[in-house]
C-alpha cells in the first residue's frame, strides 16, 4: 500500500505550484462542508441531507473560513516542510474561524441550526484541517526527500552491456552514492535499445550525454579487457570531462557476484607499460615454496609486496627484517590476516642490516634458503642530503647481510636494485650500483651462494611514487607539482615487478645482473594531465585558464636526472622470461674492492662529505654528481666556519 501512495505523489509534487494551492483550497472547502455534516451527527445522532438550513450553516463555514486561511497565510506554507509552526498556524486560523462561526451559530443563534453545532464543528475542523497538513508532511514530504536524494546522487553510465554491466546495475539499485542512467557499449547492434530498464548508448556521443545527462562518473565494468582496449577507451572517455572508475580484474571478481564496494578509482597503471605476462609458477616456486625465506625492508613498497607474493607461493617459513617498528607491525598484521590456517610460520624481527651481529644472529637461528634483499635508502634528494647515512645503508648494510648469508649457507640471495644505478647522478643511485659490484665481487669468490641483482624502474603506488603524489594533489584542488616539464620515468606495478624479482632469482647463476623490461618510458607531464582528465577535471594552463586543475614546474631537485636508463653496457642478453634480460656489467675484483670499501667506511664514520664524493666517483664508473654538496651537516658547518671567519 506504502508503494502506491508514494507513485502517487510523484504527479502531485510535479503539479505548478498555483495548481497545488487551487488544490489545497478545494480540500479545505470539502473539509469545511464535511466538519459541518458531521457536527449534525453528533448533534443530533443521525445524519441529515445538506439543504435548507444545514447547506446553508457549511455555506457560511466555507465563506468565513477561506478568507481567514488565506490571511493567515496557510497557502503560502509549503506542506511537505509543515511541522510545529506550521500545526500552530493552523490552529491560529480555525481558532479565530471558531470564535466567528460559534457567535454566529451559538451566540446569536440562526434558526434551524442547532446551537452546539456552533462549537463541535470549528473543533472538528481544526482536527481535519491539521491531520490533512500533517498528512501532507509525512506522505508528500519523505516521498519529496526521497526524490531529492536520488536527484542529487551522481549519475553514472556504465561501460559494457555484459554479464558485469547487469550485475553492477543490480547491486546499484539500492545504492545511495551513484544512480545508474543507462548503459555504454561498443556493440551498435545494442544501441537505442533498453538493458535492466537502462538505455544503452553510442560511447561516441559521451561527451553530448555528460552535459545532456549530467553525467559524473563512468564505471567501466570490462573486467577482461586488454590493457590495449582499455587505454583507448580511456582516451575516449577523457575528451568528455567524467571521473573513471573500474571493476578489478575477472580474477578479482571470480568469488561470487559483482558489489558496489568492487568499485575502484582507476589505478593508473590501467594506463601505462604493457600487457601483463602470466607468472611462471615453476620460477615463483623454485626457490620459495617449503622454504624458509628472509625479506630485507619487509615493510616497505617493494619488500611488503614480496612478501605477500612469496606468502602465496607458500614458504615453510617466512622471516620479515624491518628496522621501522610501525612498518614492522603493518606488514606482519597483514600477512597474519592472509595465513588463515595455512601451516606457515611468520617471523617479524626489527633489526638494521648495518648491524652484522643481529643479521649474523638471525641467519644463525633460522637458516634462510633465500634472501630478498629489498632494505635501502632510496629517495634520491634525501639520500642526496644524507650521502653518508644513505651509503652506509645501501652498500655497507648490502655487504653485511651477503657476509652473513655466505657464513651461515644461504642458497639465494636477490638483491633488490634501480635503475639510477645506470650512469647515475646521484649518491643513491651510484650507493645501489656500488652494492651490486659488492654482490657481484663477492659472488666470484662464495661460489656456495647465488647472488643475483634485479634492476627496474618506478614502481606504481611505492611511497616514492609520483602517482599517490598527484593523485592527493588532484583530492587538494591542486596545483601538480613537477619537477620538469620533460622528465621522463620507467613504471611498473608493484605486483608485477615483485614476481618478476622472485623469477629473475630462480634463473640466477651466480654473479647476475638482471635487469626486468619496463616497457616505454612516460613522460611524467602527460601522466600528470591524463590523471587530471579522468578524474572529470580539466588542466589549468595559458590555453585553458578557467581550467580546474594546474600544473606548476618546480625545478629538478638535487641528483634528479630527466630520464633514467636500465644498462650501463649494451646488448643485453635474453632469459626464458620474456620480460626479464640479463646484463653484462664490469665490477671490481673482491681482493681490491675490500680495501677500497674499507677506506670509504672510514670516511663514512667521520662524515667527510668530500672525500665520500671523490671515493664514490672512482669507485663508480660513470657516477657524475649532477650537483654541488647538498648534505645538510656539510653546509651547516660550512655556514658557521664562514660566520666565524667573518666574526675574527
Amino acid at each position: 500500500m506504502k508503494q502506491p501512495l508514494f507513485k502517487l505523489a510523484i504527479p502531485i509534487l510535479a503539479l505548478p505550484r498555483a495548481t497545488k494551492r487551487l488544490v489545497a483550497v478545494s480540500v479545505d472547502m470539502g473539509l469545511c462542508v464535511l466538519t459541518v455534516w458531521l457536527a449534525y451527527y453528533l448533534r443530533l445522532g443521525e445524519f441529515v441531507a445538506l439543504s435548507g438550513t444545514a447547506l446553508w450553516a457549511a455555506g457560511a463555514s466555507v465563506m468565513l473560513a477561506l478568507p481567514i486561511f488565506i490571511v493567515s497565510g496557510l497557502y503560502r506554507a509549503i506542506f511537505r516542510y509543515s511541522g510545529w509552526p506550521a500545526l500552530l498556524a493552523v490552529a491560529r486560523a480555525v481558532g479565530i474561524y471558531g470564535l466567528l462561526y460559534a457567535s454566529i451559530f451559538t451566540s446569536i443563534s440562526v434558526p434551524g441550526v442547532p446551537r452546539t453545532v456552533g462549537i463541535i464543528q470549528p473543533i472538528l475542523l481544526l482536527l481535519f484541517v491539521g491531520a490533512s497538513r500533517a498528512l501532507a508532511r509525512v506522505w508528500l514530504g519523505d516521498q519529496y526527500l526521497s526524490i531529492l536524494k536520488q536527484a542529487s546522487r551522481p549519475k553514472v553510465l556504465i561501460y559494457g552491456a555484459g554479464s558485469t554491466g547487469r550485475q553492477l546495475v543490480a547491486a546499484m539499485a539500492s545504492s545511495h552514492e551513484m544512480q545508474v542512467v543507462g548503459f555504454l557499449d561498443d556493440d551498435d547492434r545494442l544501441h537505442g535499445h533498453v538493458l535492466n530498464g537502462q538505455p544503452i548508448y553510442n560511447p561516441a556521443d559521451l561527451s553530448s550525454l555528460a552535459s545532456t545527462l549530467s553525467i559524473s562518473n563512468v564505471l567501466l565494468a570490462m573486467p577482461s579487457l586488454s590493457r590495449k582496449r582499455r587505454n583507448e577507451i580511456l582516451a575516449q572517455i577523457r575528451t568528455a570531462r567524467v571521473a573513471v572508475r573500474t571493476l578489478p580484474s575477472v580474477t578479482d571478481l571470480a568469488q561470487g557476484r559483482v558489489n558496489v564496494s568492487d568499485l575502484r578509482e582507476l589505478d593508473i597503471d590501467d594506463l601505462l607499460g604493457r600487457e601483463p605476462v602470466m607468472p611462471n609458477h615453476i620460477l615463483l616456486a623454485m626457490n620459495v615454496r617449503s622454504k624458509v625465506v628472509m625479506v630485507t625492508g619487509a615493510g616497505g613498497s617493494i619488500g611488503s609486496e614480496l612478501c605477500r607474493q612469496i606468502l602465496a607461493v607458500g614458504p615453510s617459513k617466512l622471516l620479515l627484517i624491518e628496522q621501522s617498528e610501525f612498518a614492522l607491525y603493518a606488514i606482519h598484521q597483514q600477512l597474519e590476516e592472509k595465513l588463515a590456517d595455512r601451516d606457515i610460520v611468520l617471523v617479524p624481527l626489527l633489526a638494521s642490516v648495518q648491524d652484522s651481529e643481529r643479521i649474523r644472529e638471525i641467519m644463525s637461528t633460522w637458516h634462510p634458503d633465500t634472501v630478498y634483499h629489498a632494505a635501502a635508502y632510496k629517495h634520491v634528494p634525501l639520500v642526496e642530503h644524507n650521502p653518508a647515512e644513505g651509503i652506509k645503508n645501501n652498500v655497507l648494510g648490502t655487504l653485511r647481510t651477503a657476509q652473513a648469508a655466505t657464513e651461515n649457507g644461504v642458497a639465494d640471495f636477490v638483491l633488490i636494485s634501480t635503475d639510477k644505478a645506470v650512469r647515475p647522478t646521484n649518491i643513491m643511485g651510484a650507493s645501489k650500483r656500488l652494492a651490486e659490484m659488492v654482490l657481484q665481487a663477492i659472488a666470484a669468490t662464495s661460489p656456495g651462494t647465488k647472488f643475483s641483482m634485479v634492476r627496474f624502474g618506478n614502481v606504481l603506488g611505492s611511497s616514492g611514487s609520483v602517482v599517490p603524489k598527484f593523485r592527493q594533489q588532484i583530492r587538494d584542488g591542486g596545483p601538480i607539482t613537477l619537477t620538469h616539464a620533460d622528465i621522463t620515468r620507467y613504471f611498473m606495478t608493484i605486483p608485477e615487478a615483485s614476481q618478476l624479482v622472485i623469477q629473475a632469482g630462480a634463473m640466477a647463476k651466480g654473479g647476475d645482473v638482471f635487469v626486468l623490461d619496463m616497457g616505454q618510458a612516460v613522460r611524467i607531464m602527460d601522466l600528470a594531465r591524463r590523471m587530471i582528465e579522468l578524474s572529470g577535471l580539466t588542466v589549468k594552463d595559458e590555453l585553458n585558464p578557467e581550467g580546474d586543475i594546474a600544473i606548476e614546474i618546480t625545478g629538478l631537485r638535487p641528483g634528479e636526472k630527466l630520464y633514467e636508463e636500465l644498462l650501463i653496457g649494451d646488448n643485453p642478453k635474453p632469459t626464458s622470461h620474456s620480460r626479464i634480460m640479463k646484463a653484462h656489467e664490469e665490477f671490481i675484483p673482491w681482493a681490491e674492492l675490500e680495501a677500497r670499501l674499507s677506506a670509504l667506511e672510514m670516511a663514512l664514520n667521520v662524515n667527510d662529505v668530500g672525500v665520500i664524493r671523490l671515493m664514490m666517483e672512482k669507485l663508480v664508473t660513470g657516477y657524475t654528481p649532477s650537483d654541488e654538496i647538498v648534505d645538510w651537516v656539510y653546509l651547516e658547518q660550512e655556514a658557521e666556519a664562514q660566520a666565524l671567519g667573518l666574526a675574527s
